[in-house]
């Protein structure tokens, strides 16, 4: 599979939700990028989820 998937976030703390996540995650695309926000900012939910039309 040549899908990628990101998955952005603080994690702080990180727990089970989001390494179950991230678990299933990895079994569903070919490629999982997990950017981890290290300024204390919360990324944009927006970023996740948008449509990914127009893309090759």
């Amino acid at each position: 599979m040549n899908i990628r998937a990101i998955y952005p976030g603080s994690f702080d703390p990180i727990h089970y939700g989001h390494l179950d996540l991230i678990q299933r995650a990895a079994g569903l695309f070919g490629a999982l990028v997990i950017g981890v926000a290290i300024d204390g900012k919360r990324p944009s939910k927006s970023v996740v989820f948008r449509p990914m039309s127009g893309r090759a």
